[in-house]
């Protein structure tokens, strides 16, 4: 049905003007031409398309309507001259009017119109030529008759008599009141309340448009399909109320209460196509109105089509068609979903047929322009979509449900509440720039209603082994637009295809699986927490108690996240991409919001078990015992003072900095290469394309073409894919470090207890107040302050066994030990920690007070050095300690049974366990770490590279704050001076 052009659109005007530019300015002035629009020519003129220019009409003569020709004067008639131009001519006196054709001059039976023409009363026709064609002397006017066999009535021009409409026919071509005349046809009283409502609700607007295509056709539309069961008007009624949204408002004659009126009266006859919601001769708008039918319609009868994703019988073909209706109610065809119809975003055909591969997240969306889309949409399309089911002998369609976000039912959105209350409904549009024109259905329109956002979900059957699923739920959401500056103004628009299930199980197992293993962690943070009870010999339960409780339980509970969450990313990645029959579907992106949770607080938990543990490698007590005697008598020596007094020992201090040198330089020593690790992940997810197994199809598939469509990624399998690489590469890394690089390099750890035992220093190592590690490095040469020649010697000598062995105990080698201190020894030892004292800055800046503080810390230092070489040495039987192995239950549970009450226990430790006060000892907690803080990012930014970069710099800082303050606390704890650790 036509409704004309939009006037912004007929009204475009163009000038051509052709420049020819020379070199010599002067001579282009010749080619200039003024600029001239049709508007600009008067009433006299006409605008000239072969000159570009107003020329005036000849005499006699006028502008036509369209401006762009003359046309002769009322009373005239027009001659032909053989010329493009015309000529008027006057009519005589006794033939004043001209014919219709303005060709002729005519005598008129009756009156005589403003255009100079003849006019003929109301039913008849006005004849000016006879069966040939001749002109008559004058005009007659013929009636057409409206009784009888011909039931006649003039045509539009008003120069022939046709047949009238049936639904005149009664006993002549007259619609006598009470009946009503409607869009030419004749409306029985009483059929129909005339009072109908005409206008469209925008509701995001807040207001309502009183529709000129509403007001034209609405009733006479209503009144045809209910009287006279005329198809295009039904249809053309049932696309008024998808116009309006489908909603229903208090009054009921509005276009949705006449189409339910339709609908109610053909409740007598049969169903369409035995669905009882198709009514005879109207179109299936609309499910019904049971509580709980969108339920069973989208939940209840699987689709007869199996989706199998490999094999022989592969089928992921998704075949959608839609029968297509004008907005007169035309049938215009069948079409196939998957063109520019329901897609409206500018793409590629091949990216555009991914949306209708089973199993691939589809979403496209753009920004339009509003002046394109009146352009390519003066009136709108309605689409009844159906899924294509097949079959050899008999194709079947399977009606796609459709849920209107925007429908109302008495001012109430009903369709964006549970699915229990949902509407569900058929036949949508894309762009609606009709209903929104109020005056004219040719004007521009006030507002203009588009499909903001079409998205069709498939539900996957739960327990499925064979790809069946619920049928497809058709969604849309309407979005009003009011005109303001049509060539500025935009909209955006989307298209998306979505695939669910049933995620309760899932989120079930899930649950489950973390309740048990954090129920589990509680018990082990509790061995913890008795362990280091023990360990500071406290046993009074307080607040420092329950928070240490706390600290060990969020790094218990976050490898409980962990491990949870990277099982169920794999067991997705696994399960969705290697199925043959669809019988999995990924999580929806806001069904993946609490495991995003998950992952996010085993991150923040495992953040505060790294900054523990680091503040306890911070603040670790460490001594170096210095084994070393004079070999010679003390001499004098001149103190600061001027006084001569006798030097405690002569022993060199340089063996104590360098072994505090080393030991400063392997803080930060860990058993993977940072670097390494990220530069592999990068190259695993990025060159080999790793990254695509993530993405949101079915296809395990690493390299994909550029003018492919790729989906979005999934979080989950995105996070279960990096976290499992990341981790993988690390513990092969451990492996190759343990296995192959400390037995066949270089392993600093023991080379340092080597160091040890070739410089006669010993260490002390006491993170916690009576539990720490002992590293024997007591020469047994004796000394070990020595020249070339005799170290060498006694290298030999230790390497061919004519000397003892390093031990501890004698005949052993076992140098490192955990040791329990019994609270007097550790009691003393605070003693003598506590006077010492330290005054930071440079030497020469330091007067004779500071001197005399720093003989009182060299004191203290010997002092110290004298009584652990004592305790040592058995030399006090209150302080004395014993040396055993431990047990295998105490290695797995990382306890000790026995309490060191009257003597310490020196633990054999052949795992070198000192390395837990490094970075060393903790490289677990620390890939754990890297691997959360890498996939946060990542999860976050949606790009592997900056997740990298960033866990690169996190590694940098940590490792500078280690070492920075790890010195410190070396420099305080064992009075080496800062300027030594190089």
């Amino acid at each position: 049905m036509a409704t004309g052009t939009p006037p912004f659109i007929s009204k475009h005007r163009f000038a051509f003007i052709l420049v020819f530019l020379r070199s010599n300015p002067l001579d282009g002035q010749h080619l200039l031409i003024p600029f001239q629009v049709p508007s600009d020519c008067s009433a006299e003129e006409f605008f000239d398309i072969s000159s570009l220019s107003c020329v005036s009409c000849g005499q006699n003569q006028q502008r036509s309507a369209a401006g762009l020709s003359c046309i002769c004067q009322s009373g005239f008639r027009t001659v032909t001259t053989g010329r493009p131009s015309i000529s008027c001519e006057a009519c005589p006196g006794d033939k004043p009017a001209v014919t219709k054709d303005g060709f002729g001059c005519i005598r008129c039976p009756g009156s005589i119109s403003d255009e100079g023409q003849c006019q003929c009363p109301a039913r008849h026709i006005l004849v000016e030529r006879d069966v040939s064609g001749n002109l008559l002397e004058e005009a007659t006017c013929e009636m057409c008759n409206g009784n009888g066999s011909a039931f006649s009535v003039p045509n539009g021009s008003g120069d022939r008599c046709e047949r009238c409409p049936a639904s005149f026919i009664k006993s002549a071509c007259v619609c006598n009141p009470p009946s009503v005349l409607a869009g030419g046809l004749c409306i029985p009283p009483g059929s129909l309340s005339t009072n109908v409502n005409p206008s469209v609700n925008f509701a995001q607007l807040k207001f309502s448009v009183v529709s000129a295509w509403f007001l034209q056709n609405l009733y006479s539309a209503a009144g045809a399909c209910l009287s006279f069961s005329n198809l295009t008007a039904c249809q053309a009624l049932a696309n008024m109320c998808v116009m309006n949204t489908h909603s229903f408002s208090g009054v009921g004659v509005d276009a949705c209460g006449l189409f339910n009126t339709v609908f109610r009266s053909q409740a007598a006859f049969s169903a369409t196509q035995d669905i009882s919601y198709w009514r005879r001769d109207l179109p299936w708008l609309y499910y019904g109105d049971e509580p709980g039918l969108a339920s069973r319609v989208l939940q209840t009868d699987p689709v007869p089509v199996s989706f199998i994703f490999r094999g022989r019988n592969k089928n992921t073909d998704i075949k959608l068609l839609a029968a297509v209706f004008t907005v007169g109610g035309e049938f215009l065809r069948w079409e196939d979903i998957g063109g520019s119809n329901l897609q409206i975003c500018p793409e590629t055909p091949i990216k555009r047929s991914s949306a209708f591969s089973f199993g691939t997240a589809y979403q496209e969306s753009c920004e339009l322009s509003v002046a394109d889309l009146l352009l390519a949409h003066p009136e709108p399309l309605f689409y009844d979509v159906f899924l294509d089911l097949g079959g050899e002998e008999s194709r079947k369609l399977l009606a796609l449900p459709t849920l209107v976000l925007n429908q109302q039912y008495h001012g109430k959105f009903i369709n964006q509440e549970s699915l229990t209350n949902w509407y569900l409904s058929r036949r949508m549009f894309l762009v609606d720039a009709l209903s929104g024109r109020e005056k004219s259905a040719s004007v521009l329109p006030k507002v203009i209603r588009v499909a903001h956002a079409v998205k069709i979900k498939f539900q996957l059957v739960p327990r499925t082994q064979q790809g069946q699923v619920f049928p497809p739920l058709l969604t849309v959401e309407y979005r009003d637009i009011l005109i303001t500056d049509i060539d500025a103004q935009t909209v955006s628009m989307s298209f998306a295809v979505e695939y669910e299930m049933d995620q309760n199980e899932a989120r079930l197992k899930t649950d489950t699986a973390l309740g048990v293993l954090a129920g589990l962690s509680v018990l082990l943070s509790v061995l913890r927490t008795v362990s280091w009870k023990r360990r500071i010999a406290s046993p009074v339960v307080d607040l420092r108690t329950m928070l240490m409780f706390f600290l060990f339980y969020a790094g218990d509970l976050a490898n409980v996240f962990l491990a949870v969450t990277v099982g169920t990313g794999l067991y997705w990645l696994i399960l969705y991409k290697a199925q043959q029959h669809a019988s999995v579907l990924l999580p929806l992106p806001h069904q993946e919001e609490q495991f995003v949770t998950y992952v996010s607080c085993a991150f923040a938990l495992k953040a505060v078990q790294f900054l523990h543990k680091l503040i306890v490698q911070l603040s670790v007590d460490v001594f170096f015992i210095d084994w070393e005697r004079p070999r010679s008598k003390a001499s004098r020596t001149v103190s600061a003072s001027g006084q001569q007094k006798r030097d405690p020992s002569q022993v060199s201090i340089w063996r104590t900095y360098f072994v505090a040198n080393e030991w400063n330089e392997i803080q930060t020593i860990r058993k993977i290469r940072p670097t390494f690790q990220i530069m592999a992940v990068l190259f695993f997810l990025e060159v080999l394309g790793f990254s695509n197994l993530a993405l949101r199809d079915p296809w395990p598939t690493l390299q994909r073409p550029p003018q492919a469509y790729t989906p979005s990624y999934s979080l989950t399998m995105r996070y279960g894919l990096s976290a499992t690489l990341w981790l993988g590469i690390g513990l092969l890394q451990v492996i190759f470090f343990t296995v192959f690089y400390e037995h066949f390099v270089e392993d600093k750890i023991r080379q340092f207890v080597d160091l040890c035992s070739i410089s006669n220093i010993s260490v002390l190592l006491l993170p916690q107040r009576c539990f720490g590690y002992y590293i024997h490095g007591r020469s047994v040469h004796g000394h070990a302050d020595t020249n070339m020649e005799e170290m060498n010697n006694n290298l030999r000598r230790e390497a061919e066994s004519l000397c003892g062995q390093r031990g501890l105990l004698p005949d052993t080698d076992m140098q490192t030990f955990q040791v329990a201190l019994s609270s007097r020894l550790r009691s003393h030892y605070d003693r003598i920690r506590d006077s010492f004292t330290r005054r930071h800055g440079p030497s020469r800046l330091m007067d004779a007070a500071s001197f005399n503080q720093t003989e009182q810390n060299i004191r203290a230092y010997h002092t110290m050095n004298h009584f652990l070489g004592s305790v040592i040495d058995h030399v006090h039987p209150d302080m004395d300690y014993i040396v055993r192995d431990k047990l295998v239950l105490e290695r797995v549970m990382g306890m000790e049974f026995l309490e060191p009450n009257d003597k310490s226990i020196f633990y054999n430790d052949e795992g070198h366990s000192f390395g837990d006060v490094l970075f060393y000892g903790n490289e677990g907690t620390l890939l754990i770490f890297d691997t959360l803080f890498f996939c946060v990012v990542d999860l976050a930014s949606q790009n592997f590279v900056l997740a990298a970069v960033l866990t690169y710099v996190q590694q940098m800082v940590f490792e500078r704050i280690r070492i920075f303050f790890g010195r410190r606390n070396l420099v305080n704890k064992t009075l080496v001076d800062d300027r030594f650790l190089i």
